[in-house]
């Protein structure tokens, strides 16, 4: 920014001095390039408008007439538009390198994370379902054998070999992948517990919120029964947008001291923060207390066709496009130089026929303009008719000339602007793939042929004249469509590279957690199925002592593998990707959740993304990855700090993606899914 103020301050000085008329636009032209690759759209733009304001302004003060000074100054629009998309195109390039280079140096902990993220899900499970039932069968073994009570003996051993056999087939089901859960499992689950208070006030919540529910319920009622006289009240309640989950216990003493492992609240608690939620347990009226509140997902919000949020935390105005700041910003560029360039040099003064000496030829001339240069606006969707409307405008003005208008003749038009034919030439090579488009370079050559014998220049044989001018435009229009066809096969050939070496890394990361589990399964097979298997075996027999041996050891057994679990956890920093971002956000002591359908994306997304989190999470306790058709967004508490707000907007912006931070304290980043892919 400096640069540039510095650079207009000596364009104005070096007015009338000797090369101060060459050197002073080809320094602003410089400094606002370096802008636009160094600085977010914005600023850019601010400076642009600043050069444009600049060289209006020389002019007026140096008595130009006021049509010299607007069209010098659409000629300074023209060319800093210019100049303003290709800085921008630079920043995305650079920051698509950068994205790449970071997601490849840390690709070989992808791996590594996913048999992590494997790990934690069987030990969940372990810890919530098998010690759920074994705990069950240690508590109703030890009071039947304390007791000496005929009908309690019979109770806890028929309890024993119902629960054992149940314990054996969790065992066995998690090979598998994690079944969903529902209400009704719910009920089921509390079902198992004769006399207890429960009570359901809500009949739909979404999947992953049962998910949770159905963890906190098990555990808050496995706890029950490990330090007190079980549990005696369970609720379960909608509240606004929420789900709350209370298990209360009237106290009591441990049936068999020393069952716990000491880290199943701790868990609880990671997995409800995970999504959003809180979880509270403590003392309450002599006995102890479970409470979770869980939020409803985002993704359960209304979104509007922009991705704005209607019904959402705080999120609204979140565009899920870049705008004149993305991609698309070429195109609007293209239009832009086109009519300023154009308007522009007819607004200068000449010694011929003037073409804005009646109002009537200048707004028809202008239209003309204008009609000939909004077609590079549909370039990329739809090149064809695109191309179209501006050979039929160029047909269209040939015979305003034939009528006699008294505009400025097509010949000497085209020369101004037959470059846009070439970019719609350019874009049907890069954007389709027809047998077909060797057309297109064809019609440019033939339609620029005859606006060009049509000048009053040309003398002689014009149907000659005509071949002539046809076979030398065809040169260049053939150009700029094999370049488009050169470069569309060069991004296709660097996508495919990058979506195979993304395969690859997903292919290995699949394979890194299915091995992880069959390694869990087998030590459980040797271990803690074993020990369940004799549960059932021996309360088949009515051996109550052997129910009780076995159960306890099938519980040692399972302290022994959440040990060793808790020390292979991964230690180095995770990798840049979407999933590293729930181990990043563990590390610095918050959670991440994912809503919407999970799918690998570009790995400049991934790395992206990754960043941004880290940013987020250095002023918040949590973020949320919300996976939507066109890209992701990532949002969490707004940063504080003026840095941190800076880096962010710096990486949407260069990402061709939006940062909104709204008034309730929320920030959030979209980021697109094409972003360089």
């Amino acid at each position: 920014m400096w640069a540039l103020g510095g650079t207009l301050l000596a364009a104005v000085l070096g007015i009338g001095t000797a090369g101060g008329a060459l050197a002073g636009p080809v320094a602003v032209l410089v400094a606002l390039h370096a802008l636009a690759v160094h600085r977010t759209a914005g600023l850019a733009a601010a400076g642009a408008f600043a050069a444009v304001l600049v060289t209006g302004g020389v002019a007026l003060a140096a008595g130009a007439p006021a049509r010299t000074v607007a069209g010098l100054a659409l000629q300074a629009t023209a060319m800093t538009a210019v100049v303003w998309v290709m800085g921008r195109s630079r920043r995305r390039r650079q920051a698509g390198r950068a994205a790449v280079t970071a997601y490849r140096a840390r690709a070989s902990s992808v791996p590594l994370l996913a048999a992590s993220t494997e790990r934690a899900r069987l030990m969940a499970e372990l810890h919530d379902v098998t010690a759920h039932r074994l705990t069950g069968i240690v508590v109703s073994a030890t009071a039947a054998t304390r007791l000496a009570d005929p009908r309690l003996t019979t109770e806890a051993t028929r309890h024993a070999a119902e629960a054992g056999r149940q314990a054996v087939a969790e065992l066995d089901r998690l090979a598998e992948a994690a079944e969903p859960r529902t209400l009704e499992d719910i009920d089921a689950l509390v079902a198992e517990h004769e006399g207890l208070d429960y009570r359901r006030t809500i009949a739909v919540v979404p999947p992953q919120v049962v998910v949770i529910a159905y963890r906190v319920v098990r555990e808050a009622l496995t706890n029950a029964m490990r330090y007190a006289g079980g549990a005696s009240h369970v609720r379960i309640d909608g509240l606004s947008g929420e789900l709350a989950v209370t298990v209360i216990d009237s106290g009591g003493t441990a049936a068999v001291p020393g069952l716990g492992t000491g880290s199943g609240l701790a868990g609880l608690r990671s997995a409800v923060q995970a999504v959003g939620g809180s979880l509270r347990a403590g003392p309450k009226d002599g006995g102890w207390e479970v409470r979770a509140v869980i939020p409803q997902p985002v993704d359960a919000f209304e979104w509007s066709p922009h991705g704005t949020t209607t019904d959402g935390p705080g999120l609204t105005g979140a565009g899920r496009t870049g705008g004149w700041r993305g991609s698309s910003a070429l195109d609007g560029t293209l239009v832009i130089l086109a009519i300023a360039l154009s308007l522009g040099a007819n607004l200068l003064p000449e010694d011929d026929l003037d073409p804005f000496a009646s109002p009537g030829a200048s707004v028809l001339l202008a239209v003309l303009f204008a009609l000939h240069a909004l077609p590079l606006w549909w370039r990329r969707n739809a090149s064809r008719r695109s191309l179209v409307v501006a050979l039929a405008t160029i047909m269209v003005w040939l015979g305003m000339d034939i009528a006699g208008w008294p505009g400025p003749p097509i010949n000497d038009a085209f020369l101004w602007c037959w470059w846009v034919e070439l970019v719609l030439v350019y874009a049907i090579g890069a954007c389709r793939r027809s047998a077909r488009d060797w057309l297109a370079p064809a019609a440019v050559a033939g339609c620029g042929g005859l606006a060009l014998v049509s000048g009053d220049g040309i003398t002689g044989d014009r149907p000659a004249a005509w071949l002539v001018l046809t076979a030398a435009l065809a040169l260049p229009a053939w150009a700029a469509w094999a370049l488009g066809r050169f470069v569309a096969s060069r991004r296709r050939r660097r996508g495919t590279a990058l979506a195979r070496e993304r395969d690859l890394v997903e292919r290995d990361a699949v394979m890194a957690a299915t091995v992880e589990r069959h390694r869990i399964v087998g030590g459980l097979h040797r271990t803690a199925r074993q020990h369940a298997q004799r549960v059932a075996n021996g309360a088949d027999v009515g051996n109550l002592e052997v129910v009780l041996a076995e159960a306890k050891a099938g519980l040692s057994a399972l302290r022994e593998l959440l040990a060793q679990a808790r020390e292979r956890d991964v230690s180095d920093d995770p990798p840049p990707t979407v999933d590293g971002i729930a181990a990043l956000a563990a590390r610095h002591g918050g959670a991440a959740r994912y809503l919407g359908f999970r799918r690998p994306l570009p790995p400049v997304t991934e790395a992206t993304a990754h960043q941004v989190a880290r940013e987020l999470l250095t002023e918040g306790a949590a973020v949320t990855v919300i996976f939507l058709d066109e890209g992701i967004t990532v949002s969490g508490r707004s940063p504080t700090s003026p840095a941190v707000q800076r880096r962010l907007r710096a990486l949407a912006d260069a990402a061709d993606g939006t940062l909104t931070i709204a008034d309730g304290g929320a920030a959030q980043v979209w980021l697109p899914e094409v972003f360089l892919s």
